[in-house]
C-alpha cells in the first residue's frame, strides 16, 4: 500500500507544478502569481478541495498527441470557503499551453459551474489565458458555448465574479462579460476580442495591448471592468471582502456580520454638509461613509461615470446597496453612462434581495447633442426601469436638488419607494428657480426687481421639501444628523417586505 500512496503523492506533485518550474518562474517575473497561489490567497487557509487534477486533453491533431500532456490541462478547479462560506472557483493556469481553452479544459469549468448552481453558492473565475486552443478547432468553440450557456442560466441566481489577472482575449472575454462583476489587475491584465496584431491588419491602427484593453481603459472608458487593482494580492484580498457583502444565492438570507457601530449613532457634522450656495458642490461619499457601519463602503465602478456613486455597505451588520448622485462631478447630473452604471447595480441588488438606499442630489439629465445622439432617452429609461421593477426595500433620502424627470427616476415614491425622506435643504421641483422664472414670467424679463420677486416667490413655494411632503411624496423631513438612525429603523421595518411583479417570462428592459 505504501508504494501506491507514494505514487499518488508523486502524481499530485507533478500536477501541482503545472507547466514546470521554469514557466512558474517566468510567471513570477511578470509580477503574476500562479493559478494555485492565487486560489490559496483567495480562499481560507487549507479549505481548497481540487477537482479533476489529473484531466488531460484528448487532441491528436497537429502533433498534440506526441507532445507533453500536462495534468489539469491549463485550469485549476474546485471549491473552498471565504470566511467560512462556500465558494466555487476556477483559475486559468498560464504555465500550461498559455491557459488556452480545450474541450477538456472547458468540461472542468462546466462541472464547477453546474455544482455552483446546484448548490447555490458564488463562483469566482480567475482569468489568465490566451483564448481558445487553436489545435482543437470547433471542439474548443463548443466548450466556450457550454460555458456561456451556464453563465446565462446562473445569472441572477448565484453571484458570478471574474478577475482578469493576465491576458483575456477572443472567446475568453465573453464569459466574464456575462458575470456580475469584472475586476482587473493594472499593467498585467488586458481584455479584448481581437488583439493589437489583428487590429493593425484590419484597420491599420497601431495600438498596444494596454491601450487596447488594459485596466485603465476598461475601468474608465468602456465600463467593462468594475475596478482595477495594483497587483494580484490586492485584487484577491478585495474579492474576499466583496464576497462578505453578497448572499450566496437569490434564495439565501443576506450575510450578517457583527457590527461595533451603534445604529442610533448621530453625526452632527452632517447638519453642515450642504453648502449655503446651492451651486456649490460637496462629496456624497462623505455622507455615505458617515451613515454606514464603521465607514466601510465597497465602491463599484468608481473610475467610470463618477457623477453617480454605487457600491455595497452595511447598516446594522446587514448588506445594503448604495446609490448616490455625486455633486462633485458634473453637479451630479444623470447622463447616459451614469444611468447605465446605476441601472445595472440596482438590478443586481434586486436580483439578490439586497435593500437599496438612494441619496438624491440631481439637477436633471445632462443636456446637449452628444447625449441625445448617444441615446440618453433609452439609457435614462434603463435606470427608471430598474428602480421601477425592483421589489426589494427601497429607501430614499433627498439631500438637496431633485429636479425634473430625474426626481422621478431616483427611487421616488412614484416608483414604489418604500420610505422617502428629505433633508430640510431638499429642493423638489420641475427645474431650478432661474430657469422656471424665465419661462413662467417671460413677460417680466425686462424688469429685474420683478424677476427677483418672482424668483423668491418660486423658491419659497417650490424649492423646499414641504410641497412634496404635503402630498405624501415625502414620508418625513428629517434632521441630517439623524439619517443613520432613520435608515436603520426603516430597514428593520422593511426586513420582511413582500412584493411581487405580475408574472412574465422576463421583462424587456430598454437595452
Amino acid at each position: 500500500m505504501k508504494h501506491i500512496l507514494e505514487a499518488l503523492d508523486e502524481r499530485r506533485e507533478g500536477a501541482r507544478l503545472g507547466g514546470g518550474q521554469k514557466r512558474i518562474d517566468a510567471q513570477h517575473k511578470r509580477g503574476k502569481l500562479t493559478a494555485r497561489e492565487r486560489i490559496e490567497l483567495l480562499l481560507d487557509s487549507d479549505s481548497f478541495e481540487e477537482f479533476d487534477m489529473f484531466v488531460q486533453h484528448r487532441c491528436v491533431d497537429f502533433g498534440m498527441d506526441k507532445g507533453e500532456k500536462i495534468p489539469g490541462d491549463g485550469v485549476v478547479t474546485g471549491w473552498g470557503t471565504i470566511n467560512g462560506r462556500v465558494v466555487y472557483v476556477f483559475a486559468k493556469d498560464f504555465t500550461v499551453l498559455g491557459g488556452s481553452l480545450s474541450e477538456t479544459h472547458a468540461q472542468k469549468i462546466i462541472k464547477i459551474q453546474d455544482m455552483a448552481l446546484r448548490n447555490r453558492a458564488p463562483i469566482i473565475g480567475l482569468f489568465d489565458a490566451g483564448g481558445a486552443r487553436i489545435q482543437e478547432g470547433v471542439a474548443a468553440l463548443g466548450g466556450y458555448g457550454e460555458v456561456f450557456q451556464r453563465n446565462v442560466l446562473a445569472s441572477g441566481v448565484i453571484p458570478q465574479i471574474s478577475v482578469i489577472m493576465g491576458p483575456c482575449a477572443g472567446g475568453d472575454v465573453y464569459s466574464p462579460a456575462m458575470t456580475d462583476f469584472i475586476f482587473m489587475v493594472k499593467d498585467t491584465s488586458y481584455m479584448f476580442v481581437t488583439g493589437p496584431d489583428v487590429v493593425k491588419t484590419v484597420t491599420n491602427e497601431t495600438v498596444t495591448a494596454e491601450e487596447l484593453g488594459g485596466a485603465s481603459v476598461h475601468t474608465t472608458k468602456s465600463s467593462i471592468a468594475d475596478k482595477g487593482y495594483d497587483n494580484d494580492v490586492q485584487a484577491l484580498l478585495q474579492m474576499r471582502r466583496l464576497i462578505d457583502f453578497l448572499p450566496s444565492s437569490n434564495t439565501d438570507e443576506l450575510p450578517e456580520w457583527p457590527s461595533f457601530d451603534d445604529s442610533d449613532r448621530m453625526d452632527l457634522s452632517l447638519d453642515t454638509l450642504i453648502p449655503d450656495n446651492p451651486n456649490k458642490p460637496y462629496d456624497i461619499k462623505e455622507l455615505i461613509v458617515k451613515v454606514v457601519d464603521e465607514g466601510d463602503f465597497f465602491e463599484i465602478q468608481e473610475a467610470h461615470a463618477r457623477n453617480i456613486v454605487v457600491g455595497f455597505a452595511r447598516i446594522d451588520g446587514r448588506t445594503v446597496g448604495v446609490v448616490g448622485n455625486q455633486p462633485l462631478v458634473l453637479a451630479g447630473v444623470l447622463d447616459s453612462d451614469a444611468s447605465r452604471k446605476a441601472a445595472r447595480f440596482v438590478r443586481f441588488c434586486d436580483a439578490f434581495n439586497i435593500p437599496i438606499v438612494t441619496f438624491v442630489d440631481v439637477p436633471g439629465f445632462l443636456p446637449g447633442t452628444a447625449q441625445e445622439y448617444g441615446g440618453l432617452i433609452k439609457h435614462g429609461a434603463k435606470l427608471l426601469f430598474a428602480y421601477a421593477e425592483a421589489t426589494v426595500p427601497k429607501i430614499t433620502v433627498i439631500t438637496r436638488k431633485a429636479f425634473g424627470g430625474a426626481y422621478d427616476v431616483m427611487a421616488s415614491k412614484h416608483l414604489r419607494g418604500d420610505v422617502n425622506y428629505a433633508w430640510p435643504t431638499a429642493q423638489i421641483a420641475v427645474m431650478g428657480a432661474k430657469g422656471a422664472v424665465e419661462i413662467i414670467f417671460r413677460q417680466d424679463m425686462g424688469d429685474p426687481d420683478k424677476i427677483a420677486e418672482r424668483t423668491k416667490e418660486y423658491e419659497d413655494r417650490f424649492l423646499s421639501p414641504f410641497v412634496a411632503a404635503e402630498r405624501g411624496y415625502i414620508d418625513e423631513v428629517i434632521q441630517p444628523h439623524g439619517t443613520r438612525r432613520r435608515l436603520s429603523r426603516a430597514l428593520a421595518m422593511l426586513r420582511h417586505k413582500e412584493l411581487e411583479n405580475p408574472w412574465k417570462k422576463h421583462d424587456n428592459i430598454p437595452l
